[in-house]
């Protein structure tokens, strides 16, 4: 809304139409007294539809007279006229004014906190930094010092090569940009033996400086010297040095799983219901009070910040719990299904440590007991299995 407008809402104004043969003349007059008419719009030879302030309509009167038109109000908008429609209603206008106070006071805090960027960076982690330095929801926004909040994010996180703080509205977003893995910086000052951190078979030695001290098929254990972090030759006899190379071996990762023949599992029913709370800023509100009328349900809380526009957040959370029925069944499993069973356990329990290697071999051993057997799966791997260790002299 530009300027005008705003002017002519707040002195208030009138839709008009003109009717006569002499339309122009009415225009051309209203030019000469220079009463601004606005929104013209010519519906034939002898109408024409107008806007004109409240405070020049009676001038309009005698622009009639002498054009010989007529003129007739449409509409009457404006503030004042707003302000008489709830004059009458006291009550309702007060509300409005205190409701629009509220939002104004609202307006002045931080709500919501989004973060945008560092995907691989927990959430959590980020959002105590941010809090431990003044940056918090029902924190008021100009007691927030950005700068201060950024340069603390930038030297208590290696991982993050940039940030960023935006204010809009009542919602605060954090743009981080992750910093990229830096690559070993090698002192060649240090002396350092490279030793074993995994049991294992030797399976490749590249010795780029220092003195091997395995070959392949050696078997080592956690802590043994693979490449001494020395040199000697015939005339200039022992060197200390960095020494520096890979050593591949194979490697084990082993864990048990049991597993009952007869398990209880749980079988959704598909039935479910949801209730609703509230929660204002820390204080909750529930709705409902009785609760689910299932005798065995799972739970599932989601809650969703209420805002007025794009990013204007309130201290509102709207929450809805989902309770979802079940039924506990007896299942029976033959030996090979409960193998099985441990099998899959095993290989999601070692996920994370075997991914991005390569598995050069498997094995499995079942114990069978009365009512459960015990499934041990060894994954054999090759990786390297040196690191640096400082010789102290």
């Amino acid at each position: 809304m530009n300027s005008n407008r705003i002017m002519h809402y707040i002195s208030g104004y009138v839709n008009i139409t003109v009717e006569g043969y002499y339309i122009e003349r009415f225009i051309n007059i209203c030019n000469t007294k220079k009463i601004e008419l606005w929104n013209l719009k010519r519906k034939n030879s002898i109408l024409l539809n107008a806007s004109v302030d409240i405070a020049r309509f009676k001038e309009l009167r005698d622009v009639c007279k002498k054009t010989k038109c007529k003129i007739k109000i449409n509409k009457k908008k404006g503030l004042p006229f707003t302000i008489k429609k709830y004059k009458k209603r006291k009550v309702f206008l007060i509300l409005l004014l205190v409701l629009l106070l509220i939002i104004f006071i609202l307006a002045q805090f931080v709500w919501n906190i989004e973060i945008q960027g560092a995907d691989n960076i927990p959430r959590e982690e980020i959002l105590a930094l941010v809090q431990e330095n003044g940056l918090a929801v029902g924190k008021l926004k100009n007691s927030v010092d950005t700068k201060e909040v950024i340069n603390k994010i930038r030297l208590e996180r290696d991982d993050i090569a940039w940030a960023g703080i935006e204010m809009e509205g009542t919602n605060v977003i954090i743009r981080l940009v992750e910093a990229d893995e830096k690559p070993e910086i090698v002192n060649e000052d240090e002396c350092c033996n490279i030793v074993s951190n995994k049991n294992g078979i030797i399976t490749k030695v590249t010795a780029r400086n220092g003195t091997p001290l395995v070959k392949e098929g050696d078997l080592v254990q956690e802590g043994d010297i693979l490449i001494a972090g020395w040199l000697e030759g015939k005339y200039t006899g022992k060197q200390y040095v960095h020494s520096q190379g890979e050593i591949q071996a194979k490697v084990w990762y082993t864990t048990t799983q049991r597993v009952e023949l007869k398990e209880v599992q749980k079988k959704e029913t598909g039935n479910s219901e949801n209730k609703y709370s509230i929660k204002i800023n820390n204080f909750q509100i529930n709705f409902n009070k009785s609760i689910p009328n299932f005798e065995k349900y799972d739970t599932i809380d989601a809650s969703k910040k209420l805002k007025l526009f794009s990013n204007f957040y309130l201290p509102i959370e709207i929450i809805t719990h989902t309770y979802k029925e079940y039924e506990e069944e007896v299942v029976i499993h033959s030996v090979e299904e409960a193998k099985q069973i441990g099998i899959d356990r095993a290989a999601e329990e070692l996920k994370e440590e075997l991914e991005g290697k390569k598995i050069s071999d498997k094995q499995v051993k079942v114990k069978n007991e009365t009512d459960y057997i015990e499934v041990e799966v060894t994954y054999e791997v090759e990786e390297n299995i040196g690191i640096e260790e400082k010789i102290v002299f």
